[in-house]
Parts: C-alpha cells; structure tokens; sequence
C-alpha cells in the first residue's frame, strides 16, 4: 500500500524505534498519516508519540537478538494493524576497539544485533510481505560498512555482512514484489557515540587511539536525523527504489573514492589475478 491523500496509510516496523534515527523515520511516517509499529528495547521515549497518535502507534519493547520474540512482534504488529508495507531494520550498537582487543563475547555481542537482529526480522515480516505481493525492506547500513576503519572494524565486520546478505535477499525477494534498499548514512546525532561499548584499551594502540582522537575533534561534523527521514520518505515513495542509497555528502564522496582506490588497486595487480586462472577439465 502507499499513502497518498485519497489511497489508504503505509504500515511500518521499526526497530530502534526509540531514538536517535529511528525516532525520526518514525515521526517522518506518523506525519504523512501512515500508521507505525516502533519497537525498542525501551519504548519509554516513544510515551509522547503514542500520547499524539494513540490509534496510528504501537510501541513494542523488543530485543531483536531474540528471534522468537522477534517473531512474536512481527505477528502482533500485523494482527494490529491488519498488514505489513515497510520494515526498517534500524536497531543497532557500536563497539568500538581494535581487533586484537575484541573478546569473543563482545565480538558476537555486535553482530548478534548488527546482523542477527536484522536478519530474524526480515524473516518475520517476510512471509507476510510476500503473501501480500509487495514490500519494502530498509535497511539501515553505515558508513562503516564502506570500508573498515581503526577502532571500528567489528562495527564494519557486521555491516557488510548486513550488506551481504541483503543484497542476496534482495534477489530472493524480488520475485515476490518485495523491495529491498541498503541505507548508508553518514554522521547523525543519534547517540550511537555515545551508547557505545569499548574494549579494554592496550597500551600498544595508545598512539593509533590518541591520532584517531584528533582527527575526529577536527573532522567531526554530524547531521540532524529529521535529514535522513526526509530521504528515507523519498525512497519509500519511489516506484523504482535503489539497491543503495548514501546519505549525506560525505559519505557520497567517501564511496567514490575508496571505489576508485580499489578499482586502481586491481587494475594495478590485473596480470596477476588473470595468470592465476585457467580453465582445464575436471580433474579425474
């Protein structure tokens, strides 16, 4: 379904409903009159939005590492509402260190909700997406998942693997009706900084930490959320979504060019990777 003035409102799922650019799409939904389920593993800050659209919000406490809670949710936001348009895999953590320091907890702690928590959901809302024709699964990626950088490797670690797998699901899902869009915001004041696990820091890294600290004090200039609800509307509302979608100037120019640092990359070492294959028959 898409909301228009005369057609009937969109439903969405929202994971990390609660803040930050969860919140936003949220609001962004709930202004154009479609109708939102916003789960959170606190929905207390969600209060105010269910007191101003008591009828078109539901607030869903939901760990989404838990997929048979998962899958709980899904089938209470449909019976709810009565159906399924937009899911947006927003919920997500950052552990910062490098990737020495990683314990094998804190290591399947990020991608349990990085990459689990996305993947339990789109298996929930899927069947209902596709027993309706049509859908669209959003999924919110990172800039980190561009390229891995000093201190955030496992937060990268898991949103490749996020990518990965979409852009797989994208083609399962696609005969179905179901869209699926890769989202990779920038900088945005959402208080993922500031929510963050670290590691225990080792002495050995304390000059890589302390030039890592000064370029984010000079480089650091982050973007309102209600941005990248105004752009995530727009996809929404698109007839012909994008696979990808960069959001933000700088990480638009960051993708060109680390794209092109790996296009000069592989074109400097082609004789290489073409003298390493050549097809012979099947071994006996």
């Amino acid at each position: 379904m898409k909301s228009t003035e005369a057609g009937p409102a969109r439903v969405w799922f929202i994971t990390g409903a609660s803040r930050g650019l969860g919140r936003a799409f949220a609001e962004a939904a709930l202004a154009a009159g479609d109708r939102v389920v916003g789960a959170s593993r606190d929905v207390v800050p969600l209060d105010d939005l269910v007191t101003r659209h008591p009828d078109r919000l539901l607030a869903l406490r939901l760990d989404v590492t838990d997929r048979d809670a998962v899958f709980d949710a899904v089938t209470e936001a449909v019976a709810h509402f009565g159906g399924l348009d937009i899911v947006v895999n927003n919920a997500g953590a950052l552990f910062t260190g490098m990737v020495e320091e990683f314990s094998e907890v804190q290591a399947r702690a990020q991608l349990d909700v990085n990459l689990f928590g996305a993947l339990w959901v789109c298996q929930a809302a899927l069947p209902h997406l596709r027993d309706q024709g049509g859908g669209h699964i959003v999924q919110i990626s990172s800039i980190g998942a561009l390229g891995g950088f000093p201190s955030t490797g496992m937060y990268s670690a898991s949103k490749f693997a996020l990518e990965g797998m979409s852009e797989a699901l994208a083609a399962e899902a696609a005969r179905f009706g179901v869209k699926v869009t890769i989202v990779q915001p920038g900088g945005y004041w959402t208080g993922l900084y500031t929510h963050c696990t670290a590691t225990a820091p080792d002495p050995v890294y304390d000059p890589l930490r302390a030039e890592l600290e000064r370029q984010w004090a000079e480089g650091s200039i982050d973007s309102e959320p209600r941005l990248a609800a105004e752009a995530v509307m727009k996809l929404v509302a698109s007839d012909d979504p994008p696979l990808r979608l960069l959001l933000g100037s700088m990480v638009y120019d960051l993708a060109f060019d680390i794209s092109r640092q790996r296009m000069d990359t592989w074109a400097g070492w082609e004789a290489v990777s073409r003298a390493s294959e050549q097809a012979v028959p099947a071994p006996n």
